[in-house]
């Protein structure tokens, strides 16, 4: 029953991960190829526009180089990093930590794809309030993003009897020795 449950999750968490992929690989398409063909801003709401930006390093343009080597470096950290996920989503136990970790397995993979073809990722996704705009990015990012904070708010909240590790009767055998 445990590995049938267990299956489920990691089933979950990789149909997560695709979504993010295509939604992602989708939305970059549509903007590069259409709505961005000529690179413009495009305000769609007060405080949200549509722009057309590269990112060749990582969060927020750090490591931002334009050479070949940068580019395979940081594709091979985000599949290594891929790997460790997966790793963790076949031994999840929960479906909270299932689509955290397939919003970032998806993320990643989005912006891997992005690097092979383009070089670069493509970001467009433009908040601001007033003069300060947040850096623009993309569905992958927002996918990263809400994942890595939904890890570590169930790690904050996750009751300690829910954080030991084994399960609940191993848990009680200890505690009965």
């Amino acid at each position: 029953m445990s590995e049938d449950r267990d299956a489920g999750f990691l089933r979950l968490g990789l149909l997560v991960a695709l979504a993010i992929v295509v939604i992602d690989q989708l939305t970059k398409w549509w903007i590069v190829f259409d709505v961005m063909a000529s690179p413009r801003t495009i305000a769609v709401f007060p405080s949200f526009n549509l722009v057309m930006g590269w990112n060749r390093g990582v969060s927020f343009g750090m490591f931002d180089g334009d050479s070949p080597l940068n580019k395979w470096l940081l594709i091979g950290l985000a599949l290594i990093v891929v790997m460790v996920l997966l790793v963790w989503l076949k031994r999840a136990e929960d479906r909270l930590v299932g689509y955290a970790l397939g919003l970032i397995i998806g993320g990643a993979l989005g912006n891997v794809i992005d690097r092979i073809h383009y070089g670069a990722v493509a970001d467009f996704l433009d908040f601001y309030i007033g003069a300060y705009h947040w850096p623009a990015f993309n569905v992958a990012d927002a996918g990263i993003t809400v994942g890595a904070v939904v890890l570590v708010l169930d790690s904050l909240f996750r009751g300690p009897e829910q954080n030991k590790i084994g399960t609940d009767e191993e848990n009680a055998e200890k505690d009965d020795q």
